[in-house]
């Protein structure tokens, strides 16, 4: 922090406020691609995370509802302690320091995911329609337009010819349709071993004041396809057949043909990683966040290995191609 940092010194007077047993300390936690921070509040040997989200670029309530949410549907979240809604403050507890990411090893990884497909289902299990924003047409279109914006007009300098803008539209088209085609659920729309937390209950789960009513697989893909970690596609299978067995089991809509479950899953993730990649250069270029850059090639990596397994999704390819100036059919290394 700055000796002019106004948002920290207020957000430390609010605190001042709270009864803890004994003075406080607090110190940064962690910071995430938006505009909000987290520091780890400390008194007499427990620990909170205070969250400042700066009003107007960020809005504390949907966090609120979220996690209401959550804990009704029997998700481990963090527990709201104290709330200033207009001044964007919250005091919330403390849900430990390791991430499913860097809990991961060599022996667990099974287990963990175990928990987080467990826990997603009963999320999902909640859901009710009218109660949070719908993903809708409009919403998925949004996303998707942040690559030619964003990754294509300011990572790559460039910008798409006439036959690039008509080949995206369509491919875009085609993955708006499928996602619109899905049952609709709750949906986190950042569930990843990032925001998921080793814990008591296990997983503790964050970063979800984004959720909206969508698609089934958006989670199922955001789980396994990772921004930050891959994993080989036959473990992917994996872990997806385990899901969808549980959903089936708990009377969630999926479909009866695995095989058709499985492309809505690789369809989805394909609509989340190209909005990724504009999100990662914005985030760079607007932010002066630039750490996300280095993981978009795994991105890239994604979106080419789905969109040269189906017949329908192939010009988006040769178009990654183009713009890569790769040759055509040279895969990514991640």
């Amino acid at each position: 922090m700055s000796a002019t940092d106004t948002r920290f010194e207020q957000l430390c007077d609010w605190l001042a406020q709270y009864k803890f047993d004994t003075e406080f300390s607090i110190a940064p936690a962690s910071a995430d691609a938006s505009f909000r921070r987290y520091f780890r509040v400390s008194a007499g040997g427990a620990t909170w995370i205070a969250m400042d989200a700066p009003p107007p670029q960020e809005d504390c309530r949907p966090f609120v509802k979220v996690a209401a949410l959550m804990r009704d549907a029997g998700l481990n979240v963090p527990r709201v302690m104290a709330q200033d809604i207009e001044r964007g403050f919250l005091l919330l507890s403390d849900l430990g320091t390791t991430t499913y990411l860097n809990g991961f090893t060599g022996d667990n990884t099974d287990a963990l995911f175990s928990d987080a497909i467990d826990a997603l289902i009963r999320w999902q299990c909640a859901s009710r329609p009218g109660v949070l924003p719908p993903y809708d047409a409009a919403l998925l279109q949004r996303e998707i337009d942040l690559f030619p914006e964003w990754y294509v007009g300011r990572h790559l300098n460039g910008a798409f010819n006439p036959a690039q803008q008509q080949t995206f539209a369509a491919v875009s088209t085609l993955l708006i349709e499928a996602a619109l085609a899905q049952p609709r659920v709750y949906v986190h729309r950042d569930y990843m071993p990032r925001n998921l937390m080793l814990s008591t209950p296990n997983p503790g789960v964050l970063d979800f004041q984004d959720a909206v009513y969508g698609p089934m697989t958006y989670d199922v893909a955001s789980l396994f396809r990772d921004a930050f970690v891959s994993w080989p596609e036959e473990r992917e299978l994996d872990w997806v057949i385990r899901y969808w067995e549980r959903a089936n089991a708990a009377g969630l809509p999926v479909q009866a043909d695995f095989a058709a479950f499985w492309r809505d899953v690789e369809w989805m993730g394909l609509q989340r990683h190209i909005k990724v990649l504009g999100i990662f250069a914005r985030i760079n270029y607007r932010d002066g966040k630039s750490h996300y850059l280095g993981d978009t090639p795994r991105f890239i990596g994604y979106a080419r290995k789905v969109s040269i397994r189906y017949r329908e999704l192939a010009p988006l390819a040769k178009l990654l191609d183009e713009l890569e100036n790769r040759a055509p059919g040279v895969g990514y290394s991640f």
